[in-house]
């Protein structure tokens, strides 16, 4: 699977993954109530497994979500950076 998270969509994935998963953690241990009895318990254990699929995808740069949809927020800089060295040189005369 080639890479297709990057830029603000990783950045997002940074931040609100390992909080979800925080708060997902405390609500099973019992230090945070989001509310009473099966419902809370279940909240707290969605809120952990989607907190930790985000910090997985923005620290893999891969989403199967994203691929499936179509979705491609990753901008490959290594390849924007050899494209622009070989404008470059084209322009000095150079062939690459």
């Amino acid at each position: 699977m080639q890479k297709n998270v990057g830029g603000y969509d990783r950045g997002a994935r940074f931040v609100f993954g390992p909080i979800l998963a925080i708060v997902g953690i405390a609500a099973l241990g019992g230090v945070l109530s989001l509310t009473a009895g099966m419902l809370g318990v279940a909240l707290a254990a969605l809120a952990l497994v989607v907190g930790a699929v985000l910090t997985v995808t923005a620290v893999t740069q891969k989403c199967p979500m994203n691929a499936r949809l179509g979705i491609d927020t990753y901008r490959n800089e290594v390849e924007s950076r050899s494209e622009a060295g070989k404008k470059e040189n084209r322009r000095a005369g150079r062939l690459s």
